[in-house]
């Protein structure tokens, strides 16, 4: 398990989350039915791509950092594994699926805040892995996403 604990690849991860994050809400921006929920699927998308980029930069710095004794722990190893497995979209046959059986907006935007939800688990347990000169990037994508988190939740109330 030591060998997958390297801070360029948690970083990895975090730029495939923002990749599939984007292809996600482009698809949403695509089938929406309002122009409210269109533009906030497209803003959602541009955001992701802004993070995506964010943390490829992450990734390419840190290289071959090695993390901290503790990050190397198997049962800490599992539960990192757990959160990218169980992430709402890196089951691409279950957003399939999901996608596939939505109904309404009200569902796509349960899915997308179920994403959000999962992205800020992940960038949280992220921000340990990172050295202290690379928080604050990390920080200020968790703020963000959980400003898309809230966007979501308004416009799932108005419909």
């Amino acid at each position: 398990m030591a060998s997958f604990f390297r801070a360029n690849e948690i970083a990895k991860f975090a730029v495939e989350i923002e990749k599939k994050g984007r292809e996600f809400y482009l698809r949403l921006e695509k089938a929406a039915q309002t122009p409210e929920t269109c533009e906030l699927f497209h803003y959602l998308a541009v955001e992701e791509t802004k993070h995506q980029k964010i943390f490829q930069s992450l990734q390419d710095r840190l290289g071959e950092i090695e993390l901290p004794a503790w990050a190397t722990n198997e049962e800490y190893g599992s539960y990192i594994q757990g959160l990218i497995e169980s992430h709402a979209l890196f089951s691409d046959q279950a957003v399939e699926r999901r996608m596939a059986a939505m109904e309404d907006e009200k569902e796509a935007i349960r899915m997308a805040m179920s994403f959000e939800k999962d992205s800020i688990l992940f960038f949280v347990e992220m921000e340990s892995f990172v050295p202290d000169s690379e928080k604050e990037a990390v920080r200020e994508c968790i703020q963000e996403e959980r400003l898309h988190l809230i966007r979501l939740q308004n416009m799932y109330t108005k419909l």
